[in-house]
């Protein structure tokens, strides 16, 4: 499995508006600006933000994103699944009744279902509050 830019450009997103939304909203052109994304890439990926209920938008001449919830509520398992989909490792564990019709005799069904484990508990460990923690102790100048 390959995270995508869209992806990785959402955490970037995420973690750029949790480092500094606590004074003002955050502005889509700063975060461009701060982050080299263009500012029609991060209208798409903000709108599935918005419309997830992970940030809400505030109108106005000083308007702009705020997330909705402590950045320790945000998993990047769930953040990274809000805009990439089903990141499973293979299509027969996207949902039950769309199971393969060799389940009950596929001798590496074990082998995905314990890599779809593994990714979903290394991504669900980490929190948007971690990325802060780890982008302070590396300085302003690292990017994700």
């Amino acid at each position: 499995m390959k995270i995508s830019t869209k992806g990785r450009y959402a955490l970037r997103l995420m973690l750029d508006i949790a480092m500094n939304d606590a004074v003002e909203p955050v502005r889509l052109k700063d975060v461009a600006e701060r982050q080299s994304i263009s500012v029609k890439y991060l209208e798409q990926i903000i709108s599935q933000l918005v419309r997830a209920g992970y940030v809400k938008s505030i109108r106005g001449p000083q308007g702009g994103y705020r997330l909705v919830k402590s950045p320790k509520e945000y998993t990047v398992g769930m953040i990274l699944r809000q805009v990439e989909g089903n990141m499973v490792p293979v299509a027969c564990l996207e949902d039950e009744e769309s199971g393969c019709e060799r389940q009950g005799q596929c001798v590496t069904l074990r082998i995905w279902k314990e890599l779809d484990e593994a990714m979903r508990s290394v991504l669900d460990k980490y929190t948007l509050a971690d990325l802060m923690t780890w982008q302070m102790e590396l300085g302003d100048d690292y990017v994700i």
